[in-house]
């Protein structure tokens, strides 16, 4: 059950005995509840998880761990408490500001962007959860089924998509590394630092887990709509280099993260008591999702994601 917002500061040792506490909500999501709270001269940020999230497949233990180790690495707020067993995270308010996608695809915001993933990828830690996000779809197909969820009409078609990339990539398998797993735009913000450069500051780690980076390279890649051009620079500034594998495994997780929204969205129509129209947000991703699967490049894609050289194009 989700505790209410007095309740759970009741619960946070120094903020519990605080006189003069101001509580303000804090806009943008949708499963989860966020509060500002200002104490003592501090100003943090509570997050209420929602409930049924783990029927989502979100391990509050999880998120909070990829949390803290983001924080101490300098790409998240730091997690100064954790509240259980409800698993509530306790953060540093970032006074910051939201950057827009047309501005995250510029140069500048693209190899900052590319160095926070490249840095959690590298130097997070091994984390209790995994997130294949084709197990994930999977896991959110049962749920969709056992809450009598509509399942869109080539629902046959997508899955036979989904599995030729599971198998072009199962070709050259990749090595688990912590992933944040949800790249969107609202959970990007840049710090105002007074007479400082900001930082960027990622939020939102409830479906990290230890995944294929070329999953978090993708899901940033479509929720920012980045252009062919766009790609090679962002993995240029990853990996040092852009090769036809690294592009073509880029390119095929970009449409699974769709399929992924589509589902999310999906699942939501059966487990959620918001009122939010998340059957024409699903309807949306599936649509994109088609779109990519049949980009005249695909099959090439399938096979340099496996280790294999595309043949050329004749007209």
């Amino acid at each position: 059950m989700t505790l209410a917002i007095d309740q759970a500061i009741s619960k946070v040792p120094f903020l519990a005995g605080s006189k003069d506490i101001k509580k303000t909500p804090l806009s943008g999501g949708i499963t989860n509840l966020n509060f500002k709270i200002e104490a003592d001269g501090r100003s943090y940020v509570i997050r209420l998880a929602g409930e049924g999230t783990e029927l989502l497949g979100i391990k509050r233990n999880v998120e909070h761990a990829a949390n803290k180790a983001a924080g101490d690495l300098g790409i998240a707020p730091e997690v100064v408490y954790f509240i259980e067993p409800e698993g509530y995270i306790v953060t540093r308010f970032i006074n910051g500001k939201r950057i827009l996608p047309a501005e995250m695809r510029k140069p500048d915001y693209l190899m900052r962007v590319a160095g926070k993933i490249r840095l959690f990828h590298r130097r997070g830690p091994a984390l209790a959860g995994e997130f294949d996000v084709f197990r994930h779809v999977e896991m959110l197909v049962q749920t969709c089924k056992a809450h009598h969820c509509k399942f869109p009409f080539d629902w046959d078609w997508i899955t036979h998509k989904m599995r030729e990339v599971e198998g072009a990539l199962s070709k050259d398998p990749y090595r688990p590394a912590p992933c944040h797993n949800d790249l969107l735009n609202l959970n990007w913000l840049e710090e105002d630092v007074p007479g400082e450069i900001g930082e960027l500051r990622l939020l939102d780690w409830e479906y990290a887990g230890m995944g294929d980076i070329f999953f978090d390279l993708g899901n940033f890649s479509h929720h920012h709509r980045l252009s062919d051009e766009q790609v090679r620079l962002f993995l240029q500034e990853y990996f040092g280099e852009v090769t036809p594998r690294n592009f073509a495994r880029l390119k095929l997780m970009w449409p699974m993260s769709e399929l992924r929204e589509a589902m999310w969205g999906t699942t939501q129509t059966g487990i959620s008591k918001l009122e939010e129209d998340f059957q024409g947000y699903a309807d949306l991703w599936f649509g994109r999702f088609r779109q990519h699967a049949t980009d005249y490049r695909w099959e090439g894609w399938l096979k340099e994601a496996g280790g294999q050289p595309a043949k050329k194009r004749t007209t």
